[in-house]
C-alpha cells in the first residue's frame, strides 16, 4: 500500500466510522471507485485489501450503533449466512490449499452485506444515495476519459495493471478495477437503478439523466460485449414493465422458448452463449464450451467440488494464476468451489431474493402511503437483479465488483422487506410475483470463489 492509498484509506475509514449513516455509505461507495485491489498488506496470511479495513470499520460501526441487529433476519439474511457458511465449511474439508482464500471471501459477504444492510435505510435515502452517487461516479468518468483518450489507466498510481487492453483498435478501460468488463458491469448494473429514479421522481430528474448517461458512459468506455449485452438486458427489464403484472407469463414462454431451442439445436442449449458473443462480441465459444466440460465431467465435482487446476485438461489453454480452467461462470465457480450444494444454496438466495421483490411490489401498489414512485425503484433493483444474473453466465466477481454486488443485494433486502417482511409464510403464496425469475452465472483468481 503506498502513501496515496494510505492516505485515501484513512479518510475514508474516517468517514465510515464516524459521518453521518447516509454519508458512511457514500464513503463505502467512493472505496469501491477509487481504491484499487493492489492497496493491500500483508497481516499473517491474510492479504488485506483496502476495502477490507473499510468494510471491518463500516461493520464494527452499524454494530456499534445498533444500525443493523441480527435478531430481525429476514429469508434473504438467512439464505446469505447459510450460502456463506456451508462454503467453506465444505472447501476447508475438501481441499488441501486456498482456505485462507476461500475463508477470506466468506468474511467479506457477510461483513459487506450487513454492513450495507445498515447503512441503507428506507426508500428515499435510497433515492438521496443515488442523486449523491453522481457525485462521484462524475469525476470517476472523467478519469476514463482520460484513460480512453491517452491509453493508460490513471489509477497505475494506486498499483493499478497498465497493461494496455484494447479492443479494435479502441482501448478497454479499467478504471480502478482489475477487468474491463468488471468496470461495465459497474455501469450496466447502476443503470437500470437510474432509469428507476427518473421515473420515480419529478423535482431532480436530471439529476437521474445524468446518472443514465454517466452509467452508458462507462459500459461505453470498458469496450466489453459482456458488459453491453448486461446493459441490454437492463434495458429489456424495463421495456417489460408494462407487462408487471403478467410475469407469470413472461416465465413460461422464457422456459418454453428454452426447451424448445434444446430440442432443435445440434448442440446443448448453452452454446446460445457463443451465438450471442457474436452479436455482443467476447469470447462466448469459451463459456459455452466450459458448461459442456463440466457437466461431462459432472461426477468429479457434484459432491464437494473439486481442485481448479484439475480442470486443467477442459481447454488447450490455462489460466495463469490457478493453472485450471478460466472459470468464467459464477454458478460454476460455486460449484466447484463446494459441489452441488453450494450451487443450489446460491440458486437458494436468489429465489429469495426475487421472491420479496415480487411480493414488494404487489403491495406497494394497494398500500396507499407509500412514498411516490417506490414501485418503480423496487422494479429497478428487480431488473438490476436479472442483469446481475445474465452476467454471471459469463464472469466471476472478484476484485471490489463484489462489494457494490453486496451493496445492491443489501439494498434489495432493505427496501423489499419494507412490504414483505412475511415472505416464506403461507402469504408468499398468495401473491403473484411480479419479478420475472431467469437464468443464473464467473474468472477465479485462485482456486475457488465465493
Amino acid at each position: 500500500m503506498n502513501l496515496i492509498g494510505a492516505s485515501i484509506l484513512f479518510l475514508l475509514v474516517l468517514i465510515v466510522f464516524l459521518a453521518g449513516r447516509k454519508t458512511a455509505l457514500l464513503g463505502m461507495m467512493a472505496g469501491v471507485l477509487f481504491l484499487t485491489q493492489s492497496q493491500a498488506l500483508d497481516l499473517f496470511g491474510f492479504n488485506m485489501f483496502a476495502m477490507r479495513f473499510l468494510e471491518l470499520a463500516g461493520f464494527a460501526r452499524v454494530v456499534a450503533r445498533r444500525e443493523f441487529s441480527f435478531s430481525g433476519l429476514n429469508p434473504i439474511d438467512r439464505a446469505m449466512l447459510l450460502l456463506y457458511t456451508f462454503t467453506p465449511i465444505v472447501y476447508v474439508l475438501r481441499a488441501s490449499e486456498g482456505q485462507t482464500y476461500v475463508v477470506g471471501a466468506a468474511v467479506d459477504a457477510v461483513l459487506c452485506y450487513f454492513t450495507f444492510r445498515g447503512l441503507i435505510g428506507n426508500i428515499e435515502d435510497f433515492k438521496w444515495f443515488l442523486d449523491a452517487f453522481i457525485l462521484l461516479l462524475a469525476p470517476y468518468a472523467a478519469l476514463l476519459l482520460l484513460e480512453t483518450l491517452t491509453a493508460h489507466v490513471p489509477f497505475r498510481v494506486l498499483g493499478a495493471e497498465d497493461i494496455g487492453w484494447a479492443r479494435e483498435g479502441r482501448p478497454r478501460c479499467i478504471g480502478s478495477f482489475r477487468n474491463p468488463t468488471l468496470l461495465g458491469t459497474l455501469g450496466a448494473s447502476f443503470l437500470p437503478l437510474y432509469i428507476g429514479s427518473f421515473l420515480a421522481q419529478t423535482a431532480r430528474r436530471r439529476l437521474s439523466l445524468a446518472g443514465i448517461g454517466l452509467c452508458i458512459f462507462i459500459v461505453w468506455s470498458s469496450n466489453s460485449g459482456g458488459s453491453a449485452a448486461c446493459a441490454g438486458v437492463g434495458m429489456l427489464g424495463w421495456l417489460l414493465w408494462r407487462l408487471r403484472a403478467k410475469m407469470y407469463w413472461v416465465r413460461r414462454s422464457v422456459a418454453v422458448g428454452i426447451f424448445l431451442l434444446a430440442l432443435v439445436m445440434k448442440a446443448p442449449v448453452w452454446y446460445l452463449l457463443a451465438r450471442v458473443s457474436s452479436i455482443t462480441g467476447g469470447d462466448g465459444y469459451h463459456r459455452a464450451h466450459l458448461l459442456d466440460m463440466a457437466f461431462q465431467r459432472l461426477g468429479r465435482w457434484w459432491f464437494a467440488g473439486m481442485p481448479v487446476k484439475d480442470t486443467a485438461d477442459w481447454f488447450p489453454y490455462v489460466q495463469q494464476v490457478t493453472g485450471g480452467a478460466d472459470m468464467t461462470n459464477y454458478f460454476l465457480a460455486f460449484g466447484i468451489t463446494a459441489g452441488l450444494g453450494s450451487m443450489i444454496l446460491f440458486v437458494l438466495l436468489l429465489k429469495r431474493t426475487f421472491s420479496m421483490l415480487g411480493i414488494a411490489l404487489a403491495r406497494s401498489r394497494s398500500t396507499k402511503t407509500l412514498s411516490a414512485g417506490s414501485d418503480y425503484i423496487l422494479w429497478g433493483l428487480g431488473v438490476m437483479l436479472a442483469a446481475h444474473i445474465f452476467n454471471w453466465l459469463g464472469i466471476t466477481y472478484f476484485d471490489q465488483t463484489q462489494v457494490y454486488w453486496y451493496m445492491q443485494l443489501a439494498a434489495i433486502s432493505n427496501l423489499s422487506g419494507t412490504w414483505a417482511p412475511e415472505v416464506g409464510s403461507q402469504a408468499e403464496d398468495n401473491v403473484n410475483l411480479e419479478v420475472a425469475d431467469t437464468p443464473l452465472t464467473t474468472q477465479v483468481p485462485t482456486e475457488g470463489i465465493l
